[in-house]
C-alpha cells in the first residue's frame, strides 16, 4: 500500500513513520510512504506558500496553486483517494481505518496556519477527517496517526494477523486487561485464570472483562455491542439461510444500519415486519434481508451513497433494489455452509498458502476478479494452492466478504480429488479461526453443488443475489474497454 503525504515539513513525517513496525513494513516493501514538500511547488521566488485571507481575519492561509501543483505531481493525473486532515472532518475511527486500508493508495493533505484555500480543497479532496475535537499547529501529527492506524490493518504489516482482531474497538468492545511477569507486583497478583492453562476459561474471562470495561467506560459502544449480539443470536437460529449475515457480524465487518422486528433487541418478535441491513465498509457492500416489501423499503432508505455492491435475499428484495435503488443483478447463488464440529479429511498432501510469486498464475485463471483483487487476497494470506511435483496445479481462496471460492484446478489434474482437498483445506483453516465456513455457488453450477454435497455442506432453503450499482458496472466496463 502506498501513502503520499503533502506537507510543509517532510522530515517530520519521514522521521516519525520510518521506525518500529511501520518502518519494518516499509523495508519489506509492504508499505511505501512518500512525503511531498508543498513548498517545492510554489511559484513565489521567495518560497512562500501562504497569503492573507480575503475578507480579513487573523493569520495566514495556504494558497491553492502550490497545493494543487504538489497534488498533480504526486498523482500524475490519477484519481487517488485524498484525505484532508482537519478538525472540521468526520471523526477517525477503527471502522474508517479498516475502510481506508482497502485502498491501494492514499494521499494525505496537511494544512497549516488558518487552513487552505477552499477552492483547491473542492477540487482534490475526497475525505475530510478529524482525529478529535481540538486544534493542532498542523496536519502532520494527525496524518501520521492515521497512517499508523491504517497500516496496522494492511496484511503483512503486523506479522501476527490475529493482533488486529483482538484489541480495542474490535466488535465494539474495549480490550481486556493484560498481564506479564512477574506473577506478583506491588502486592497485586495476576488473575488465577490466566495461569490455569484452560484456554476456554481464559477466553471467557477476557470477554467478560471486555464487556465490563466497555459498559463502564464507553456505554455508547456497549449499546452497539448489545445490538449486534441480539442480531447474531437471531441469525444463529436460521444459520443456513443467513450465514453470510451472521459471519459478517461475528467477524466484526458488518455495521448494522437497520434492524427491525425479530432483528431488533427493542422490538423483539412483536413487529410483523422484519429487516436487517448491514454495511461492510471495507468492501463497500450492503447485505439486506427482509420479511416483506416494507422492510426492503426501509432498508433502501438507509443504503449509503458510496455502496457499490449488495447481497440480497429473498428474491423480491433483489428485485426492489434493482427497481428502486439503481442496482443490477450480477449473480443468483445457492448458499452452503459447513456446520460440523470436526475437520475434513484432506487427501492431497501438498497444499499451502500462496505468495506474491503466484499472483500472475492466479489472475490469469480466475476470471471473476481483477489482478489487484487477487493480489490483495494473496497478501492477506487467504489464497491456498495445491502443488503436484512442485508445480502449482490449482488454488482456492476466501473472498473479502468471508465466503470460500475462487476454486480452480488445472485440467490435467482434475478428477484426482484435488478440488475436494482444496476446499476441505480452506474449510479447516476457517474453522481454526472460529469462523463458520460458507460459500456461494452460481445457480446452474451442478459440478460445484455435487462437491459441496460430497464434503457435507448444508444447502440453504433460499437463494441469495449479488448485485452492483449500475454506475459501478458502467465505470468497470469503461476501464475494461
Amino acid at each position: 500500500m502506498r501513502f503520499q503525504i503533502l506537507t510543509l515539513f517532510p522530515d517530520m513525517v519521514a522521521n516519525g513513520l520510518n521506525t518500529s513496525v511501520i518502518g519494518r513494513a516499509v523495508e519489506k516493501g509492504i508499505l511505501q510512504i512518500d512525503a511531498v514538500n508543498i513548498r517545492d511547488y510554489t511559484q513565489d521566488r521567495h518560497g512562500r506558500v501562504d497569503d492573507y485571507p480575503y475578507g480579513g481575519g487573523a493569520g495566514m492561509l495556504m494558497q491553492a496553486q502550490p497545493v494543487f501543483d504538489a497534488y498533480r505531481a504526486a498523482t500524475g493525473g490519477r484519481k487517488v483517494r485524498t484525505v484532508y486532515v482537519t478538525p472540521q472532518g468526520v471523526p477517525f475511527t477503527q471502522k474508517l481505518a479498516g475502510e481506508l486500508a482497502q485502498e491501494e493508495e492514499l494521499l494525505f493533505l496537511c494544512g497549516h496556519y488558518e487552513g487552505i484555500d477552499e477552492r483547491v480543497l473542492e477540487e482534490i479532496v475526497t475525505d475530510y477527517v478529524s482525529i478529535g475535537d481540538y486544534v493542532l499547529t498542523g496536519g502532520e501529527l494527525p496524518a501520521m496517526v492515521m497512517v499508523d492506524a491504517i497500516s496496522r490493518l494492511v496484511p503483512g504489516v503486523l506479522g501476527n494477523e490475529i493482533s488486529a482482531d483482538t484489541e480495542s474497538f474490535h466488535n465494539d468492545l474495549l480490550e481486556y486487561p493484560q498481564y506479564s511477569r512477574p506473577e506478583e507486583w506491588h502486592g497485586k497478583r495476576v488473575p488465577q485464570v490466566l495461569l490455569s492453562g484452560d484456554h476456554r476459561a481464559v477466553e471467557e474471562w477476557r470477554l467478560e472483562r471486555s464487556r465490563e470495561r466497555t459498559r463502564r467506560i464507553r456505554p455508547d459502544l456497549y449499546e452497539r455491542y448489545e445490538r449486534r449480539e441480539w442480531a447474531i443470536w437471531r441469525l444463529s437460529r436460521q444459520k443456513r439461510d443467513t450465514v453470510h449475515l451472521l459471519e459478517s457480524l461475528r467477524r466484526g465487518r458488518g455495521e448494522i444500519l437497520l434492524a427491525r422486528g425479530e432483528f431488533s433487541r427493542l422490538e423483539g418478535s412483536a413487529s410483523q415486519s422484519s429487516a436487517l441491513l448491514l454495511y461492510d465498509r471495507a468492501c463497500s457492500t450492503c447485505l439486506l434481508t427482509a420479511s416483506d416489501e416494507a422492510g426492503v423499503e426501509r432498508g433502501i432508505g438507509e443504503i449509503p451513497e458510496v455502496c457499490r455492491l449488495a447481497v440480497a435475499s429473498p428474491g423480491f428484495a433483489a428485485e426492489m433494489l434493482c427497481g428502486k435503488a439503481g442496482f443490477e443483478i450480477l449473480h443468483e447463488c445457492l448458499q452452503v455452509c459447513y456446520t460440523e464440529r470436526r475437520n475434513l479429511r484432506v487427501s492431497h498432501g501438498d497444499i499451502r498458502p500462496l505468495g506474491p510469486e503466484h499472483e500472475a498464475y492466479v489472475a490469469e485463471r480466475y476470471g471473476l476478479g481483477s489482478r489487484a483483487y487477487m493480489a490483495g487476497r494473496i497478501l492477506a494470506g487467504a489464497m491456498y494452492g495445491a502443488f503436484v511435483d512442485g508445480a502449482l496445479a490449482g488454488f482456492i481462496g476466501v473472498h473479502e466478504d468471508g465466503s470460500i471460492g475462487m476454486l480452480y484446478v488445472e485440467e490435467r489434474c482434475r478428477r484426482q480429488g484435488i478440488g475436494a482437498s482444496l476446499e476441505a483445506y480452506a474449510i479447516n483453516r476457517e474453522r481454526e479461526k472460529g469462523h463458520i465456513p460458507y460459500a456461494h455457488i452460481l445457480v446452474g453450477n451442478e459440478g460445484s453443488l455435487r462437491l459441496q454435497e460430497k464434503l457435507g455442506l448444508c444447502l440453504a432453503r433460499q437463494n441469495i443475489w449479488w448485485l452492483a450499482k449500475k454506475t459501478c458496472i458502467l465505470e468497470q466496463s469503461m476501464i475494461d474497454s
